[in-house]
């Protein structure tokens, strides 16, 4: 049977926020094509202002100067992505990428350049301006480098149209839209343009919509709108978010479907903040990115991995590349959490979900800061009996029995199949 599976693949804002290259982008689409393309991994992103040709690090310099063209669009910046020169844009990177049987993606701020509003360009095939379709009063709090558009205004639809159309002609197959997903209702109007321009643009691309947290009650518009939206803030190798993110699970998991899925954002493993220090590596536990991608697979939210892949450990590879935790990713079905309780006075969740072809996953997490012994029973998950059962993470096969009981590291977990 061929089921849809969220999104899996690498973004480059984790380890180099603003400022990636060309070169860095490359190397990890290489690393992707040799050790991960295998186990499905596919979409290579590059985060924001890809555009700014002075970018350092995470921190966004205001107001400053752009590389555009007449029409008010942002266009790769030479210096970082020298294959870009002489207005070909993202496509020679994104031929590169597809070279190797990958995916490329880029993001996107909502909305029109400030530099094209004051410079009053023109908007591609119309009469009209960047002045005449801005809405000056609509901007991101933490970014200046848009306005966002009327879509009651003569001429703002067709910017839109303009931007996914050269998209398109790149080569473009994954759009991250950003300061969109956490605005609405305010910009719902600009949300469904944005969406109806991305998919008239004559090419298959996946839509993510960002920041979070997404609102709960606007769950069926992302759904009809887009293919996955983030449910969180961005997430960082905290214990303290990770821990939260059960919570924001159990409300989104009955929203994971053919073709859209709610997202917990990038996993932070690995290599991280490499624009700020070559050095600098993921602070959760081995047992908590075993917890992390635990969850994330269970609930079926997109994969993309925020680190510098090809500084993997051991440890960082098999992480991303455990079949049978993978399988679950596109396997599980109903997916939800059972219950949150004490065990011992050491605290444990469970959640459970249907697989596809039969038979049950169950995921056991310790949430407290010792090991500690949880169990659970057949009953727990509405079955009879816990079966021709398999620990995914250590392979360990299991007697028949009507109830489990095992130690579980702190911040860990334990994940199963039962046939």
């Amino acid at each position: 049977m061929n089921f849809k599976t969220p999104p899996m693949g690498w973004n480059s804002w984790d380890c180099y926020g603003a400022a990636v290259t060309e070169d860095v982008v490359r190397k990890n689409a290489d690393y992707m094509a040799k050790y991960l393309k295998p186990f499905g991994w596919e979409y290579v992103v590059v985060d924001i202002q890809w555009y700014e040709p002075k970018a350092v690090n995470n921190e966004y310099r205001p107001f400053t100067d752009m590389c555009m063209d007449e029409y008010g669009r942002f266009l790769p910046a030479p210096e970082r992505f020298p294959s870009a020169a002489d207005g070909k844009g993202f496509k020679p990177l994104a031929d590169y990428v597809h070279s190797l049987g990958l995916k490329f993606g880029i993001h996107m701020m909502r909305g029109i350049p400030r530099q094209a509003v004051h410079k009053n360009t023109p908007v591609l095939g119309t009469d009209k301006t960047a002045r005449d379709v801005a809405k000056t009063a609509s901007i991101c709090v933490w970014n200046t480098d848009n306005y966002g558009l009327d879509p009651h205004k003569e001429g703002a639809r067709e910017y839109y149209d303009s931007i996914f159309k050269l998209y398109a002609s790149w080569g473009v197959d994954f759009i991250k839209c950003d300061d969109i997903c956490r605005e609405l209702p305010h910009e719902e109007e600009e949300l469904v343009m944005l969406s109806e321009s991305l998919h008239n643009s004559g090419r298959n691309m996946t839509l993510s919509l960002s920041p979070g947290p997404a609102l709960l009650e606007k769950a069926e518009l992302y759904k009809e709108v887009s293919n996955m939206w983030r449910i969180t803030d961005d997430f960082w190798d905290k214990w303290e978010l990770l821990y939260a993110m059960f919570e924001r699970a159990e409300k989104w998991c009955t929203h994971t479907g053919n073709g859209h899925w709610p997202d917990c954002d990038m996993l932070p493993i690995g290599a991280l903040r490499q624009c700020y220090d070559e050095n600098e590596w993921t602070k959760f536990t081995e047992d908590e990115q075993i917890t992390m991608m635990s969850l994330w697979c269970i609930m079926r939210a997109p994969l993309m991995i925020g680190a510098e892949m090809t500084k993997f450990d051991d440890f960082s590879l098999k992480l991303v590349t455990n079949e049978d935790i993978l399988s679950m990713l596109k396997y599980a079905r109903n997916s939800h959490q059972v219950w949150k309780k004490k065990i011992d006075g050491n605290e444990f969740i469970l959640w459970t979900a249907g697989s596809v072809n039969g038979g049950n996953y169950v995921a056991l997490f310790n949430t407290s800061d010792v090991e500690a012994i949880g169990t659970f029973g057949a009953e727990d998950i509405e079955i009879e009996a816990l079966n021709n059962g398999k620990e995914l993470w250590s392979g360990e096969k299991l007697a028949d029995t009507d109830r489990i009981c095992t130690k579980v590291p702190a911040h860990g977990a334990k994940v199963y199949y039962f046939s």
